[in-house]
C-alpha cells in the first residue's frame, strides 16, 4: 500500500471494532483545537494482530470536514454496508467553490482541555449513537487486527476511490502510528472530530450519509474536486509486506495535500508574469526607440537650452550659440595674477555632435528613460584637444601667472652680514590645469581659476641661519694675513667683506670671493711682487724677419687666492694664508709664430719720394709704425689703426695735402704715398680689397688707377689676409724710395692689367679768392682708366675684379678773382 494513501473503505468496514480511545489528543488538547507542536516519536505499542493492519491515515486539521467516499461493493450480502470513511483534508485555504459545510452535519464546539467529547463507536455493521463521555485514558488497549476479508475482484479498484481531504474537515496530524496498530473509529460528536491518545490515533467518523446526501468534496484551497477513483490496495500480502514491524517513516503534514493542484497553478502564474514582463519590456524598448533622437527635456550645454530638440537641431543651435565663446580668449587666473588663454592656439575645439550623441541615440539603460521622462540636466560639452598645443600654450600662460619663491639671502652691508627671510611662491599646476580646461573651458566661471601649487624656495630660513653661523660671521670676524715668499700683507675684514658674497648652489649657500680683486689688493700691499711676460715677436735682422722668443712673467692665481682666503677665514684657526707666485706664459709663443709660415717675400712695391722734407719725414715716421705689423689669416689690416693718431705728439708734421680741392698743408701730409705703396703690395699678394680711395688728381709717382689716398678719420685703406698663412709687413725708406714688402708663404697667383686712357681733359686756368689759396702751375691732364685684377690658386681663377677711375686735370690756379667750385673733397698728396 502506498504511503499517505487513505485506507480502503471496504476493508475497513469488514474489520472488527477496536476499543475506542480517548477523544483527546495525545497532548491533552481537545479535538478540533489548535494542535501543540509535533510530539516526540511515540513509544512502541505491543502488537497483537496476527496480520498487520493497513497504514493509518494522517490526522486531519481541526475544524475541517471530511467528505465521505462512495462505499465499496460489500463482501457479503449478510453484512451491512459500512459508511465511507471521511477523508482528511488540508488546512482550509481561500474558498473558491461552494460552501465546504454544505451537505454535512454542523460541527460541535470543541471540548475544553481535559474534558474530551465522547464519540460513538463504529462497529462493523452499523454506526452507534454517542455513548456519553468516555473515560479519559492515557492510551487505548491494543486490539488484535482481524484478518482482512478479500475484496471482490475489481471492487476496490473500480468503486473505492482515493479520497482527497476536504477543506471542511482538516485535522492536524499527531504522532505517526505504526502500520501494525489497529485503527479504531469512534462516533463523532460532530463532523470533523479527530482525537488521539498517546501513540494511537483515533479517527472520529461522522454518521454515514446516504450516497445521495454525500457532501461535495473540496480541496484544501476551497476548490471543488471530483472524488478520486484510484483504488486502494486490497491484497493482504501487499499490506503485510508494506507494514514494518516498527515505524520507519514520520509523515509530513503536507503529505495529504495534492501536489497536482500546486503544479497546475504555478505555470499559469508564471505565464501571466511572463506576459506582463513582455508587455512592459515592449513598452520600455518602444519608448526608448521613440525618444532616441530627442534631447531629454531640461538639458543644457554650456548654458544653451537644447532640451526637447532633435539631435541635428541641438547641434545646429550649439554651433550658433557657442561660436564666439569657442574662439575668444579665455580669462584665466592664479591667485592675484590674471591673463588670457587663446583656445584656438591651445588646440581646444568643442565637438557638439559628440556632446549631443551622448544624450541621444538608442540604448536600453534605465537612465535614458529616466531622463526622457523626468528631464535631463546640464551636460558638459565634449572637447577635442591637441595635447601638444595645449601643453605649450598653458606652459607659457603658467610662466606669466607664476609668483616665484624668494630665496633667503645673506649680504654684507658696511662690512657686516645681514640676512633676509625666504618666501614661498605659487605656480600653476600644469597637469591639473590641462584637465580643468579640457572639461570646463566653456562652462567654468570667468576668470577660470587654474589649480596652483606651492613653490618652495631653494634656500630656506634654516639654510640662511647655517650660512650666517658658519660662513658670513667668521669671514668678517678678524683680518686675514697673506704671505708671498718673504713678503707679508694684511687684508682687513672690510676688504674681505667687500669682495665676498654668499650665492645659492642647489639648496645651500656657499661663500664666493672675487679672486681677481683680492690679487689686486695683495699686489697693492706688496709692491714689485709680479713681473709682466714678454711675448715672442718678429724682428727684422739684416732685412729678414727673425723670431725673438718670449719671456714668462709671474703672477698670483686668482682662484687659488680666493680658495686660500676663504679657508682660513671660516675655519676659526690661524687666519694666515700662504700664497705662491706662478709663471705666466706670454700671449705669443715662439712655436705659434713659427706655425704662421712667414718665410719669404710674396709681394712688394715701392714709390719714389719727392724733394719735400716735411713730407718725407711723415712717410718715414709712418713706415716705422707699419713695419713689423703681423696680419694673421683672415685678419684685417687698417692703415689708420697702424699709424695711430696723426699729430705732433706721435712725430708727425704738417705738409702738403689737397683739402677741399685746394693744395694746402695738413697734419701727416705725404702719408697718401705710404697708403698707395702698402695698397699695391697687398694688391699683388692677392689679399681682399676691403677699402681704398683713389686721388682726385693723378700724380706721376703713382700707377694709374692703383693708388689710394688717406685722410685720418675720413678716408682709410684696408685689406684682409685671405691666405692660410701669416703676413708680416716690412716698410722702410731707402735710396729715395718708399718700400713695402709682404713676408709669408706663396699662395695666390695675381695678374693685373690697366686700360688705356679715355676722356682725356687738358688742364685750364682757374681763379680762387679763398684766403687759403696757393698759386699753382698747370699739371697733368684729366682722364679715365680701368684696372682689372685676376687672382688664381693653383691655376684656378678664384677672383676677378675691375674698377674704373676718373681723374680731373691739374689746372693752373690763380689767386684773385673767385674761381668756380672744383671739389669739396679733403685729401693729401
Amino acid at each position: 500500500m502506498t504511503e499517505g494513501r487513505p485506507l480502503d473503505d471496504t476493508a475497513r468496514a469488514n474489520e472488527p471494532t477496536a476499543p475506542e480511545p480517548d477523544d483527546t489528543t495525545s497532548n491533552g488538547t481537545a479535538a478540533g483545537r489548535e494542535p501543540a507542536p509535533e510530539p516526540a516519536a511515540p513509544a512502541e505499542v505491543p502488537q497483537t494482530a496476527a496480520e498487520p493492519a493497513e497504514e493509518p491515515e494522517p490526522a486531519q486539521a481541526p475544524g475541517s470536514t471530511s467528505e465521505p467516499e462512495q462505499p465499496a461493493t460489500p463482501a457479503s450480502a449478510a453484512e451491512p454496508e459500512p459508511a465511507g470513511e471521511p477523508e482528511l483534508a488540508e488546512e482550509p485555504g481561500p474558498a473558491e467553490g461552494p460552501d465546504p459545510t454544505e451537505g454535512s452535519a454542523p460541527a460541535e464546539e470543541p471540548a475544553p482541555a481535559g474534558e474530551p467529547a465522547s464519540a460513538p463507536e463504529v462497529t462493523t455493521g452499523a454506526v452507534t449513537e454517542p455513548a456519553g463521555e468516555p473515560e479519559h485514558v492515557g492510551a487505548p488497549e491494543p486490539t488484535p487486527a482481524p484478518e482482512r476479508e478479500p475484496t471482490p475482484e475489481g471492487a476496490s479498484e473500480d468503486v473505492a476511490p482515493t479520497t482527497v481531504p476536504s477543506s471542511d474537515d482538516v485535522r492536524e496530524p499527531g504522532p505517526a502510528t505504526s502500520s501494525e496498530e489497529p485503527l479504531t473509529a469512534a462516533a463523532p460528536q460532530g463532523p470533523g472530530d479527530v482525537s488521539s491518545s498517546g501513540d494511537d490515533a483515533t479517527v472520529v467518523l461522522p454518521p454515514v450519509p446516504s450516497p445521495a446526501e454525500a457532501p461535495r468534496r473540496t480541496s484544501a484551497l476551497g476548490r471543488h474536486e471530483e472524488p478520486s477513483t484510484e483504488p486502494a490496495a486490497t491484497d493482504p500480502t501487499e499490506a503485510e509486506a508494506s507494514a514494518p514491524s516498527e515505524p520507519t517513516h514520520t509523515h509530513s503534514p503536507i503529505d495529504v495535500f495534492p501536489d497536482d493542484e500546486r503544479s497546475r497553478r504555478w505555470p499559469r502564474v508564471l505565464g501571466i508574469a511572463a506576459a506582463v514582463v513582455v508587455v512592459l519590456g515592449g513598452l520600455y524598448v518602444g519608448a526608448l526607440w521613440l525618444w532616441s533622437d530627442r534631447v531629454p527635456p531640461g538639458t543644457t550645454v554650456a548654458g544653451v537650452e537644447v532640451g526637447g530638440l532633435t539631435a541635428d537641431q541641438a547641434v545646429s543651435l550649439l554651433d550658433e550659440q557657442l561660436a564666439a565663446a569657442e574662439t575668444e580668449p579665455v580669462p584665466v587666473s592664479a591667485g592675484d595674477k590674471r591673463t588670457t588663454l587663446d583656445p584656438v592656439v591651445a588646440g581646444l575645439t568643442a565637438d557638439h555632435r559628440a556632446t549631443v550623441e551622448g544624450v541621444t541615440g538608442f540604448g536600453l539603460e534605465p537612465a535614458r528613460l529616466w531622463r526622457q521622462v523626468f528631464g535631463g540636466d546640464a551636460v558638459p560639452p565634449v572637447t577635442e584637444v591637441d595635447e601638444a598645443a595645449l601643453d605649450a600654450a598653458l606652459t607659457e600662460v603658467a610662466e606669466g601667472l607664476e609668483s616665484p619663491p624668494v630665496d633667503g639671502t645673506v649680504v654684507f652691508v658696511d662690512g657686516a652680514p645681514q640676512s633676509t627671510a625666504s618666501e614661498t611662491g605659487t605656480g600653476v599646476d600644469v597637469e591639473a590645469a590641462e584637465r580643468l580646461l579640457v572639461d570646463e573651458w566653456l562652462t567654468a566661471p570667468r576668470p577660470v581659476e587654474l589649480p596652483t601649487e606651492v613653490l618652495e624656495p631653494a634656500i630656506d630660513d634654516a639654510e640662511v641661519e647655517r650660512a650666517l653661523a658658519e660662513l658670513a660671521r667668521p669671514l668678517v670676524d678678524a683680518p686675514v694675513t697673506v704671505t708671498v715668499g718673504e713678503s707679508r700683507a694684511e687684508l682687513p675684514a672690510e676688504v674681505l667683506a667687500a669682495h665676498a658674497s654668499l650665492v645659492p648652489e642647489g639648496e645651500a649657500l656657499v661663500l664666493e670671493l672675487d679672486g681677481e680683486a683680492l690679487v689686486e689688493e695683495v699686489v697693492a700691499r706688496i709692491p714689485d711682487l709680479l713681473s709682466e711676460p714678454t711675448d715672442a715677436r718678429f724682428e727684422f735682422v739684416d732685412g729678414a724677419p727673425v723670431i725673438q722668443p718670449g719671456v714668462p712673467g709671474t703672477t698670483l692665481d686668482p682662484e687659488a687666492v680666493a680658495t686660500a682666503l676663504a679657508a682660513v677665514a671660516t675655519s676659526g684657526a690661524d687666519r694666515t694664508a700662504a700664497l705662491e707666485l706662478v709663471e705666466t706664459d706670454p700671449a705669443e709663443s715662439t712655436a705659434a709664430l713659427e706655425a704662421l709660415g712667414v718665410v719669404e717675400v710674396v709681394s712688394e712695391f715701392s714709390t719714389p719720394l719727392t724733394s719735400e722734407p716735411r713730407r718725407t719725414k711723415n712717410i718715414i715716421n709712418g713706415a716705422s709704425k707699419v713695419n713689423g705689423t703681423l696680419v694673421r689669416p683672415d685678419e684685417e689690416f687698417s692703415l689708420t689703426e697702424a699709424l695711430g693718431p696723426v699729430d705732433g705728439v706721435n712725430g708727425f708734421v704738417q705738409a702738403g695735402a689737397i683739402v677741399n680741392g685746394e693744395h694746402t698743408d695738413a697734419w701727416g701730409g705725404g702719408l697718401s704715398q705710404l697708403s698707395t705703396t702698402t695698397y699695391n703690395a697687398a694688391y699683388f699678394a692677392g689679399f681682399e680689397d676691403v677699402e681704398h680711395h683713389p686721388h682726385s688728381e693723378w700724380f706721376a709717382r703713382y700707377p694709374e688707377g692703383r693708388e689710394a689716398t688717406i685722410f685720418t678719420g675720413t678716408l682709410d685703406m684696408r685689406f684682409r689676409n685671405t691666405t692660410p698663412y701669416g703676413a708680416l709687413l716690412q716698410a722702410y725708406v731707402t735710396g729715395g724710395r718708399l718700400h713695402v714688402r709682404v713676408w709669408s708663404t706663396p699662395h695666390f697667383e695675381v695678374e693685373s692689367s690697366t686700360s688705356g686712357r679715355s676722356n682725356v681733359v687738358s688742364p685750364t686756368t682757374v681763379y680762387s679768392s679763398s684766403p687759403t689759396c696757393a698759386p699753382q702751375s698747370a699739371g697733368n691732364p684729366g682722364f679715365t682708366v680701368t684696372v682689372t685684377r685676376v687672382v688664381r690658386l693653383e691655376g684656378e681663377e678664384v677672383d676677378r675684379e675691375s674698377w674704373t677711375v676718373r681723374y680731373r686735370p691739374q689746372n693752373r690756379v690763380v689767386c684773385g678773382e673767385p674761381p668756380s667750385a672744383d671739389d669739396d673733397e679733403d685729401e693729401d698728396e
